[in-house]
């Protein structure tokens, strides 16, 4: 599988997982806290920081009845518009220049994530590095083909579209001019449950498009996404806040910074715990083998005596024959005297 380079950080196999904090509206219309949590993420150890660049006029229209609102009794935004909550929850672009400065100086990577062609000529113009398309828009074939058209990674998430939606918007991408793509692993539920991460899709979505692939994880810890790392995941997604109890769009299912530094700490050991495919002793485990069980001479012995169930033991330490002789020793004399503590050797058989 080849590898992926956005701004200058290898996205692969290879490479540790790429962590993504995805600010989305919980900066709650505060630029100083926007720019706060691009100091959190820095300081987490996350390699980027994803924006979404929208306005409520370019996601729906300002109706506030029937389609428009929001009634799902259990959803975050119960009782709301569609435009109430995008209005709620969109960054400002004009903060989106100062937030990119801010997070180059942090030494992370920011992108974005475009929902209309609009935003894409934004963002192109901040030179962003890649792209991520929501699972909202994966079967949205123009805005596809507009960001493919710029030649720039693109990440997308695939939740709720089926195999036939996925190949189309794969081919898509490819046929607009996308070489470098990345889909992600997405259950579009908020907050999700690990009961419905279907983490088994990972792989398949690797092999099938022969893609690098990765998880887009909203649900609540780092299980989750850490068990996707030992199934290919080379990029991660979460959602991110300084502190769930300021509220926010997303806050109840964003993590906070300890949580991030967690999940970028234990996907790191998950990632180097893979390896390889290896049996027999590591080099950090030929000095165990001392501790394996041998054959040991359990009672002194006299020239000529007979091994019997009383003088040959299979203990610990593992300096003497491998306990699989032992049935074959049983009845076999030694050749000279031996002590208690002495490991049986091919040598001292008669």
């Amino acid at each position: 599988m080849i590898e992926i380079n956005i701004a200058g950080k290898k996205i692969g196999a290879n490479h540790l997982p790429f962590v993504v904090a995805e600010m989305s509206g919980n900066h709650n219309q505060s630029l100083e806290v926007a720019l706060e949590i691009v100091d959190a993420v820095a300081k987490v150890g996350a390699h980027a920081l994803k924006l979404q660049t929208y306005t409520a006029d370019t996601m729906t229209l300002d109706i506030h009845e029937g389609d428009f609102y929001i009634d799902t009794p259990n959803s975050l935004w119960h009782g709301k518009s569609l435009y109430q909550l995008y209005q709620q929850a969109y960054t400002p672009w004009e903060w989106h220049k100062p937030i990119f400065d801010r997070c180059k100086e942090r030494g992370i990577i920011c992108f974005s994530t475009p929902f209309d062609a609009t935003a894409v000529d934004f963002l192109e113009f901040l030179d962003v590095p890649c792209y991520k398309i929501a699972s909202f828009e994966n079967t949205d074939l123009p805005l596809i083909r507009k960001v493919a058209s710029t030649g720039k990674p693109m990440i997308i998430s695939t939740g709720m579209a089926t195999v036939s939606e996925l190949d189309e918007t794969v081919r898509t991408a490819r046929e607009s001019g996308c070489q470098d793509l990345i889909l992600l692993k997405c259950t579009s539920t908020y907050p999700a449950t690990p009961k419905d991460s279907n983490l088994l899709t990972i792989p398949h979505l690797r092999d099938l498009f022969n893609v690098q692939v990765g998880l887009s994880d909203h649900s609540m810890g780092i299980g989750v996404a850490v068990a996707s790392v030992a199934l290919g995941a080379t990029f991660i997604e979460k959602h991110f806040t300084l502190r769930r109890a300021d509220g926010g769009v997303d806050s109840a299912f964003s993590m906070e910074p300890e949580e991030m530094q967690q999940l970028v700490l234990e996907t790191e050991k998950a990632w180097q715990a893979m390896g390889n495919i290896n049996y027999g002793a590591t080099e950090a485990e030929k000095a165990s083998l001392n501790f394996r069980r041998s054959l040991y001479v359990a009672q002194d012995m006299k020239a000529g005596d007979i091994f019997t169930s009383e003088n040959l033991r299979a203990i610990r330490p593992g300096l003497g024959l491998s306990p699989k002789y032992y049935e074959l020793l049983l009845g076999n004399s030694v050749k000279y005297d031996v002590n208690a503590g002495q490991p049986v050797t091919w040598d001292i058989i008669l």
